[in-house]
């Protein structure tokens, strides 16, 4: 971190502001943002310099949207994402960068897939188009059970503790849930506050923030305001169908950057 470049340091920069878009309009799409981090700086250095500026993309999405939550769901999903915290904890233990990248990246990708063969199913089984979300107005409801909730629960948790990429897991849970933008969006915001503030003393455990880490945020952070800004102005013009696919679309371009970097 002592000798990043001009360029490397716009790189950072625009990803930062990529987080603030991500928080307020498409959530999963901070996986290019960990992507470029993990690229810039050592992969899993990247993960302490990135989650204070997470943290504050989550403040201001629960800022925008702390109205549109549904707790029923994020009760359920916290035991499930405490185990996977757990266990990515002690992944960082032995992993080297390159386990880190290639495991993240064929997690992102196989979830992916999991959720398009679950819209496909229901998709026949309804007869309605994939996406949609349930008739319950923009807000939504969950419409997957216990079973799914901890399976997407544990994986959230490990890929967030690990690599800062649970927002591509949660977002494609949310999507098979059949949540719509704001009630997604709502719960995603609070999500990631908690668990994200609860990842701090993990990584400072691991050595992941310090203070040089802290100072490098510092010179991040304010790019994150103009980019939640713009996700804010952006999110009413994108239709469901188009959010659907963007948040898919932008899973799938970040696990292949994982695997392939």
């Amino acid at each position: 971190m002592d000798s990043i470049s001009l360029w490397q340091l716009v790189a950072l920069a625009a990803a930062s502001t990529l987080v603030g878009f991500s928080k307020t309009a498409v959530s999963g799409a901070n996986t290019i943002s960990l992507a470029v981090f993990a690229a810039v700086l050592p992969a899993r250095e990247s993960t302490g310099v990135l989650l204070p500026i997470l943290i504050v993309g989550d403040l201001l999405a629960v800022t925008v949207y702390r109205r549109h939550a549904h707790w029923p769901t994020l009760l359920r999903l916290f035991p499930a994402v405490a185990v996977g915290v757990v266990a990515g904890t002690l992944f960082l233990l032995w992993a080297d960068d390159a386990a880190v990248r290639t495991s993240i990246g064929a997690i992102l990708l196989f979830m992916t897939g999991v959720t398009l063969w679950r819209r496909r199913l229901a998709e026949k089984e309804s007869g309605s188009e994939a996406g949609t979300g349930p008739a319950a107005g923009d807000e939504g409801a969950p419409g997957t059970g216990r079973t799914a909730a901890r399976g997407y629960g544990v994986l959230g948790g490990f890929t967030t503790m690990v690599a800062n990429a649970g927002g591509p897991v949660m977002s494609l849970y949310l999507l098979s849930a059949g949540f719509r933008k704001l009630g997604f969006l709502g719960t995603s915001a609070w999500f990631f506050l908690i668990l994200n503030v609860s990842k701090v003393p993990f990584s400072v455990g691991l050595g992941l923030i310090d203070a040089r880490s802290l100072l490098l945020d510092a010179c991040l952070v304010l790019f994150v305001l103009p980019g939640a800004y713009l996700g804010r102005v952006c999110v009413d013009r994108i239709n469901q169908r188009v959010f659907d696919r963007i948040v898919i679309g932008a899973t799938v371009i970040g696990g292949l950057q994982l695997l392939l970097i």
